[in-house]
């Protein structure tokens, strides 16, 4: 497993396709036991990315800014200050 690229330099579809993977072997039962703990652990790892790219992504939607009837007025980058 140390040639799987870095978790922290997926994209959120690449994190999801290796995330579906790993829990395809864990659920087929061909891993032993220590591999299994593993994939687990990189399981986990890849599940709070995937969460912490679509919370990113959430926050950058709820980012537009309203005018004074409530309307989508414009956006601005969720990383900059109101």
């Amino acid at each position: 497993m140390n040639s799987q690229p870095e978790i922290a330099a997926l994209s959120f579809e690449e994190a999801l396709k290796a995330l579906e993977e790993v829990v395809r072997r864990l659920e087929s039962g061909e891993a032993p036991l220590d591999e299994s703990i593993a994939l687990y652990a990189r399981g986990d790892a890849l599940r709070a990315h995937c969460q912490a790219r679509l919370d990113a992504a959430q926050a950058r939607i709820e980012a537009v800014v309203a005018d004074r009837d409530g309307t989508a007025a414009s956006t601005r980058p969720f990383d900059e200050t109101a």
